[in-house]
């Protein structure tokens, strides 16, 4: 094997630049590749921040390849193993990201060109969740007892779908299907750990988990999402797993950890949730679900007698929230109304189990154990919910109003989530995975001293309020900048004299009108104007729509209910309008070129300071004498500011305009921290007075 490193790959007259035209090396991606080979090489963490156009994404693809494929690693997979069922020994990387746009770019862009330009051999794969693929044995099954689950023609229509496609797919994955199934549909082909054979199953050899799992087994580089990563390491915590082990892992788009952490090692279970389950057993509507079928009568009672439960449940802790709880749901105290339904669904799990041991179908025996483990689940969560068993936890509810029967009008969701994700992830992830790498375009609060050469720092205070949140403090970290010519393609115009939105909603949204009508008329559409809640989007939209119309501008509004793809390819495509977004818009959202001149930043991005868990870590960090908007909300702010600054400038031809119509950038001594954090590039204050007729 011939010796390899970065520079042969991504520098001047590297094996990228041979087989791509016009390719440039970056003098910022080779920095930001030395600092992810030396902390894999060392077995150390490392935290770096790239801005646009470093090209992160081959700044740790590459180290990583070389890594996994060292002579090293060749000599370690080699080492015979005194245990015959330990998993074979190969070097992997997991690369986990947040959005589904960052996966796609890895596994059908970046990953396939640099296997053809690197000369080792490494494969890279997909991972997705066990529930995305199709069970054969399950699908087979499903044919004889449809009648008796189903009572949608859509879903028989959908089911004859999926049968002729699970014969042409080539990895029965949900993704590859043209249609969305209903989630009852799906649930009873999908495959399923509770409800799985194994190599007893007939169709073992065809099984498309199974196949996937091989080609993970085999992997060097695993491409997951945070969610999956996470659940995973809750598993882990537990003693299990479903990944398999890995030497590194690198997180992309790693300004996201603490709250998707936060949200897979927390708790959530819901009224519908477990009114679902209880139906796919029996529906007393229509006489139907998996108990019918069976003909098991006492069974079906006791699901019934949970059902009557669980609206009981509901009604009653309705009634107490109307007066014991405040209005963002959350529980300082075990609730005190008392209900059956745990009980009642232990009960119902262990008549699944005993009738599962005893029967000899094999498939019907997995549908009642599969069963009896999903409610022993929810009926567990749902007492250490009530219970507030897990202590240093923050425990909450939300209530909506359900649209449908007037039988179940309440969706009723409870949740919990650590207080503090750091401590877990500081114990769980970077005590136990030799490195850990967070690479993101913004994770610092400010810029750092623009020097020649970045050296990677271990206290760097542009970087310590991320280090704080997830548990890393002391790792070491580096800010490579962009290498795009900020002061030529950006411009920053902050508005002044107007009300404060913070105090006087209304009279802000209606004064900004005026600067957007300018503005959006100034580059004739071809803008994105980002808010913090969908009530001012729907307001300010709805106040510009007639001018718009009568200028012949497009209106994308994320507040009509358009998926969010669809949105931004609609304005993709017809550019000559407005695209009006809320917080999934501020980030991971790519539209390079002339489509995109002007970015709006209606409000600066603080949290709502009353959803039940930012309340809890204030309070933290007020107990433990600090200084929560100083601390937490203010560094917060920033880093999501600077992630809606970056949707302008995607490429080095790039070039527009980001005007905040915010007037605390201006009036609030904070402000200069807002417009500190972002690349250099001219700043003009301009009054709103300007563009009232």
């Amino acid at each position: 094997m011939s010796e390899l490193d970065f520079e042969s790959v991504l520098g001047p007259g590297g094996s990228i630049s041979r087989r791509i035209s016009n390719y440039e090396h970056r003098r910022e991606q080779l920095q930001m590749a030395l600092a992810v080979t030396q902390a894999l090489n060392d077995r150390k963490h490392l935290i770096v921040e790239a801005g646009t156009g470093v090209g992160k994404s081959f700044g740790y693809l590459v180290p990583a390849i070389l890594f996994a494929t060292s002579d090293e690693a060749l000599l370690e997979n080699n080492q015979p193993s005194d245990n015959p069922n330990e998993e074979p020994k190969t070097r992997r990387i997991v690369i986990s990201t947040h959005t589904i746009s960052l996966q796609e770019q890895l596994i059908a862009k970046d990953l396939p060109l640099l296997n053809a330009v690197i000369p080792r051999e490494f494969t890279s794969v997909l991972v997705k969740g066990r529930s995305n693929y199709i069970s054969l044995r399950r699908m087979q099954v499903a044919n004889s007892r449809l009648g008796s689950l189903l009572h949608d023609q859509r879903d028989f229509e959908h089911y004859d779908d999926i049968q002729q496609w699970a014969q042409s797919t080539s990895d029965g994955s949900l993704s590859s299907l043209s249609f969305r199934p209903s989630g009852l549909l799906w649930d009873e082909l999908s495959s399923d750990s509770g409800n799985c054979m194994g190599r007893n199953c007939k169709t073992f050899d065809k099984c498309f988990y199974y196949a996937a799992r091989r080609r993970v087994a085999n992997a060097k580089i695993l491409v997951v999402n945070h969610a999956l990563f996470f659940s995973d390491l809750a598993v882990r915590a537990q003693g299990g797993s479903f990944l398999p082990n890995y030497d590194a892992v690198i997180f992309d788009e790693c300004h996201t950890m603490e709250n998707v952490a936060g949200e897979h090692l927390g708790l959530t279970v819901s009224n519908t949730q477990i009114d679902y389950t209880l139906r796919k057993l029996y529906n007393p509507r229509n006489d139907k679900g998996t108990l019918v079928a069976l003909g098991l009568r006492q069974l079906q009672q006791l699901s019934y007698g949970c059902m009557e439960s669980l609206d009981a449940f509901v009604d009653d802790f309705v009634d107490w929230a109307a007066t014991n709880s405040p209005a963002n749901g959350r529980l300082r105290n075990p609730v005190p109304v008392n209900t059956n339904l745990t009980q009642g669904l232990k009960e119902l799990a262990a008549g699944l189990e005993r009738y599962g041991k005893d029967i000899k179908d094999a498939n019907n025996k997995l549908d009642m154990m599969s069963a009896a483990n999903r409610l022993s689940v929810l009926a567990n969560s749902l007492e250490t919910w009530l219970t507030q068993k897990e202590t240093g936890a923050v425990y909450w509810f939300e209530r909506k109003e359900s649209r449908g029967t007037a039988r179940n009008f309440v969706r009723l969701t409870l949740r919990s989530s650590p207080l503090d994700v750091g401590n877990y992830l500081r114990e769980h992830l970077f005590q136990k995975v030799p490195s850990v790498i967070m690479a993101s375009a913004t994770i610092a609060t400010k810029q750092s001293a623009t020097v020649q050469e970045p050296q990677t720092k271990k206290d760097d205070s542009a970087f310590h309020f991320y280090q704080r949140r997830i548990g890393a403090l002391g790792v070491p970290s580096l800010q490579v900048g962009s290498p795009f010519d900020y002061p030529k393609l950006a411009q920053l115009h902050m508005l002044t004299d107007l009300p404060d939105p913070s105090l006087e909603k209304n009279r802000y949204e209606d004064a900004i009108i005026p600067a957007l009508k300018h503005y959006i008329q100034k580059f004739d559409g071809h803008a994105f104007v980002l808010f913090t809640s969908y009530d001012s989007l729907r307001r300010t939209s709805q106040a510009l729509a007639p001018w718009m119309a009568q200028q012949n501008l497009a209106i994308y509004s994320q507040a009509d209910g358009m998926p969010r793809t669809e949105l931004l390819q609609a304005f993709k495509d017809h550019p000559r309008g407005v695209l009006f977004g809320a917080e999934s818009f501020w980030q991971g959202v790519d539209v390079p070129g002339d489509a995109l001149k002007l970015v709006v930043i209606t409000k600066l991005p603080f949290s709502v300071p009353d959803h039940p868990l930012l309340e809890a870590r204030l309070e933290a960090i007020r107990h433990g004498g600090g200084n929560p908007f100083r601390d937490f909300q203010l560094p917060e702010a920033v880093i999501k500011f600077r992630q809606g600054f970056g949707r302008l400038i995607r490429t080095a031809s790039d070039s527009g305009i980001v005007l905040v119509t915010d007037p605390r950038m201006s009036t609030k001594p904070y402000g200069a921290t807002f417009a500190s954090s972002l690349p250099a590039c001219p700043k003009k204050t301009i009054s709103a007075k300007e563009f009232l007729s």
